[in-house]
């Protein structure tokens, strides 16, 4: 009962992503704004707004216009829910039966929210290959509070730091060298957010994840035809991730690779 409460929580962020994402390209409020379709611009009832049970009930269209709705909105819904359970799954029943001290319970708090700070980061730069500042920028902050909150110490805050460094001066590089022609500056900026959210060294973790992962994606989509070499593909999404494998399994992933395992 809890997985399922849990997923059905899940699929109402998914449903809060997919919402944000929108509204965020198209710069509407999302205070004040409506939720409506974006084909026939009618406003949505709230028994059109449930999470997957929607989609499916209107087959897929929209009451008004008939027109089709993208599968992105109940896509979205199922991996969020399912990542929310993977991360219940993974760090409260696996180790321990439930969180029982004020650092597990913050430190599960921050996987759910980050988990959806990367999901609008992963869908909007995969739908529109852009990273936005407006989203970056106050999840670094957020992400340096989460870690000292975590462990307020001076190496710990030293860590974080070196890793920011690191995440971002790794990226800044490859645009100096490439004079902007090999990534963005959306990219310097998500970068040093990962070192923020991950430490040294899961940032490492994240970052070769986010190539092989990438690089396998590119290899497929260029036998497929669907891409040219040299072409650009929305690395964003690889490097989100990259992050959520490393914020779960990164220092199980470095143990492995010591040997410690």
């Amino acid at each position: 009962m809890t997985t399922l409460l849990i997923f059905i929580f899940g699929t109402l962020l998914g449903s809060f992503i997919n919402a944000l994402v929108y509204r965020l390209k198209n710069n509407f409020s999302f205070v004040f704004s409506r939720s409506h379709c974006p084909k026939c611009k009618s406003i949505l009832a709230w028994y059109e707004l449930i999470p997957i049970v929607s989609f499916l009930w209107q087959r897929g269209k929209c009451t008004k216009c008939q027109q089709k709705i993208s599968w992105q909105y109940p896509l979205v819904e199922i991996v969020t829910g399912c990542l929310f359970v993977l991360i219940y799954q993974t760090k409260i029943i696996t180790p321990q039966i439930l969180p029982v001290s004020y650092v597990d319970v913050v430190h599960i708090s921050g996987l759910f929210i980050f988990t959806v700070w990367l999901l609008i980061i992963f869908l909007y730069d995969f739908k529109y290959y852009l990273i936005l500042d407006k989203i970056t920028v106050p999840a670094m902050v957020l992400a340096l509070v989460w870690q000292l909150v975590l462990d307020f110490s001076f190496g710990r805050l030293l860590n974080i730091l070196l890793a920011g460094l690191v995440g971002g001066g790794f990226f800044l590089l490859q645009f100096l060298v490439s004079q902007g022609k090999w990534i963005g500056g959306g990219d310097i900026r998500l970068g040093v957010l990962m070192g923020l959210l991950l430490g040294w060294p899961q940032v490492l973790v994240a970052l070769l994840l986010a190539y092989v992962i990438g690089a396998g994606v590119a290899i497929v989509m260029v036998l497929l035809k669907k891409k040219r070499w040299g072409e650009h593909i929305p690395f964003g999404t690889f490097l989100t991730i990259g992050t959520f494998i490393a914020l779960l399994w990164g220092d199980i992933i470095i143990k492995w690779y010591l040997g410690q395992l």
